[in-house]
């Protein structure tokens, strides 16, 4: 079998969407934002794949889980059959 040859991925270092502009602060009420870092399904998406920091992901899920008890956002996604 003859080799492939490999293909390069680039892939741009994600960075910090709240680090970067420091006025904007992680807010339960601001469910424009939160609403960005929930997939169709209702579940938070991780980290890795948005690029929050560490830091800044765990004040998210707090401010998503809220938003949720106060019934800002959904618990699930869309009902849509």
């Amino acid at each position: 079998m003859a080799q492939r040859p490999q293909k390069k991925l680039f892939s741009r270092k994600k960075s910090c969407r709240f680090c970067g502009t420091p006025e904007q602060q992680i807010d339960y009420k601001d469910v424009k934002t939160l609403r960005g870092f929930v997939s169709e399904r209702g579940k938070i998406i991780p980290r890795r794949i948005v690029g929050t920091c560490a830091t800044h992901q765990r004040q998210l899920c707090e401010a998503i889980k809220k938003a949720r008890q106060i019934a800002f956002l959904p618990y699930s996604g869309s009902t849509q059959g």
